[in-house]
């Protein structure tokens, strides 16, 4: 009988122990909260707004990050939240309008940019390169 009370005890102070411990660890947030996002959710996840990067914007255009994103003038590094650079803005333009054609001629509720979902995306007039031809 004492065997089983001291197990008892023991489990109980263990599964205390456990239960606080874990109300005490701080989670972090679901996803970072960009800064200067303006078409993009300022939730987005990291994974969904690298997958926009380099899938519609690197490959449909054909482009790096210092496409569209200015230098830091102290560091040399990409400065993804400054606003330097007109072709940002270009891009914010070019995502409005492919969820504006989505949505008005293809009757998709709510379009997001790097969705499987687009009918019309960068690449359908882009086709990889940064300047498409128009004529």
């Amino acid at each position: 009988m004492k065997i089983n009370r001291k197990f008892s005890i023991i489990l109980a102070l263990a599964a205390t122990v456990t239960v606080m411990a874990s109300a005490t660890i701080s989670k972090p947030a679901d996803a970072p909260q960009y800064v200067n996002l303006k078409v993009l959710p300022k939730n987005i996840s990291s994974n969904d707004l690298q997958k926009i990067m380099v899938d519609d914007f690197e490959d449909g255009l054909g482009v790096a990050c210092n496409f569209c994103h200015a230098a830091d003038k102290t560091t040399g590094q990409v400065d993804f939240a400054s606003d330097a650079k007109p072709e940002k803005e270009i891009a914010r333009q070019m995502m409005r309008t492919t969820m504006g054609i989505n949505k008005k001629y293809f009757k998709i509720k709510h379009p997001m940019i790097g969705t499987d979902g687009l009918v019309v995306t960068c690449n359908t007039c882009h086709n990889g390169v940064a300047f498409p031809d128009v004529h």
